[in-house]
């Protein structure tokens, strides 16, 4: 798919249907599989290319996995990860591969490289050599990016405050720390996603949670499990927002993770006047999931304060388009690390304007002022290689006279493989697939 273009469906959007299992909970689980006592089941696995990145990455460090549909089995190897020699691991496009890996192999017996593609290569991983080395691993970035060579030793547990929200950080410490001699405490400013403090529990490690820290006792082996995925809500956001935006609509999307650290998007966007639904929740391996239900709504701007922003990070993206359609302005502040993702997804969301928006930049957000529930102006727009740049733009296409067409769309099978065959399923226009 080197470039699709999305139009307006004839209809409405009614259906009931999935979406892909969630990817950080894919990531986390094929990593502490890795490293657990026994078998680990993982079942909704997404296939994605993230999700891939990380399961290759397993096998590149020894570890027995078998892949059968939506089903993953991966055989721990416990204490024996790794070699003694070098090893080579390509991470494709996914920071969260690379930054875990680094905190799984910081106490292992060699060397491993951990590298990627352009993308990848331009973000900063220096925040996750830095804390690695304190515990004790020679670890070395290029320039403070990938590739990134660290080398095993035996670990220290430290007391560590990360200098920015980030789950992948605060996995890698965790990760780093199990295999540390003591306790190790990780303090966050602003709570971010808890799957990796989740999961553990699940495979029988002991925390201690507090307001804004976590703790792991050095020397706990996870012991293997079933882990049945719930629908990933990062992805279930891009359908919420096109039923919101396309007159007539209604879905029903059962079976989505609701986990409390991942759902700041659904709460702005009632905040805009979604009439989001979310019914049947229940918990399903430390993970509550539940049925989202719904249907189309006039929107109105919002504000985002920054301790809204490490709750919907990945959401963001979709959430502007929400914005382009909304009635007067929303405005999006403390969202510098979107700079830092897989492109820079601000400077890449103001092509808006060549929609029809208007849409000014800040070095940590944007303002966006909505038509007010008019259409969007036809245009072409660049995916810059990031899938959720592309999946929000395809979403625009719905709402826009003409469609979208969408560069390198194809971006979008890193997290949501048929994001845009799903949307032609659904009734829009779809052209280039």
């Amino acid at each position: 798919m080197a470039t699709v273009r999305v139009g307006p469906p004839p209809g409405g959007l009614a259906a009931t249907l999935g979406v892909p299992g969630d990817k950080s909970i894919a990531h986390r689980a094929l990593l502490l599989g890795a490293v657990a006592e026994g078998a680990t089941t993982v079942t909704g696995f997404p296939g994605g290319g993230d999700v891939l990145s990380s399961l290759g990455a397993m096998r590149a460090l020894g570890v027995c996995i078998q892949q059968a549909g939506d089903a993953v089995r991966i055989e721990g190897a416990g204490a024996r990860l790794g070699s003694d020699g070098r090893v080579a691991i390509d991470c494709g496009n996914s920071g969260t591969t690379m930054r875990l890996t680094a905190g799984l192999v910081a106490a292992g017996p060699g060397t491993v490289v951990l590298d990627g593609d352009a993308s990848l290569r331009r973000r900063p991983m220096e925040r996750v050599a830095a804390p690695l080395r304190a515990m004790g691993a020679a670890v070395e970035t290029t320039d403070g990016h990938a590739p990134v060579t660290v080398r095993g030793a035996a670990l220290r547990a430290i007391d560590w405050t990360l200098p920015v929200p980030s789950a992948q950080l605060k996995s890698a410490l965790l990760l780093a720390g199990l295999s540390a001699r003591g306790t190790t405490r990780v303090c966050e400013p602003l709570a971010s996603r808890d799957h990796t403090e989740r999961l553990l529990g699940h495979l029988g490690v002991r925390l201690r949670r507090t307001a804004g820290s976590i703790e792991v006792r050095g020397g706990q082996r996870p012991i293997g499990a079933a882990v049945p995925l719930p629908g990933d809500v990062s992805s279930a956001a891009f359908l919420v927002v096109a039923a919101l935006v396309v007159p007539g609509s209604e879905l029903r999307l059962p079976g989505v993770g609701v986990n409390p650290t991942r759902t700041g998007a659904l709460a702005i966007l009632r905040r805009m006047g979604a009439p989001i639904e979310v019914v049947d929740t229940h918990d399903v391996a430390g993970e509550p999931r539940a049925e989202l239900r719904v249907r189309t709504a006039r929107l109105r701007g919002t504000t985002v304060t920054p301790a809204e922003v490490p709750g919907a990070i990945d959401e963001l993206p979709i959430l502007c388009v929400a914005a382009a359609l909304a009635e007067g302005e929303t405005t999006i502040t403390g969202a510098g690390e979107l700079r830092l993702k897989e492109s820079d997804r601000i400077a890449a969301l103001e092509q808006l304007r060549l929609l029809g928006v208007a849409v000014g930049a800040t070095a940590d957000g944007l303002v966006i002022r909505g038509t007010g529930g008019r259409r969007l102006r036809g245009g072409r727009v660049e995916s810059h290689g990031d899938h959720r740049i592309a999946m929000a733009f395809g979403v625009a296409g719905l709402a826009a006279d003409g469609g979208v067409e969408i560069a390198d769309a194809g971006a979008a099978e890193v997290s949501f493989p048929g994001f845009f065959r799903r949307l032609a399923e659904l009734g829009a226009a779809v052209e280039g697939l």
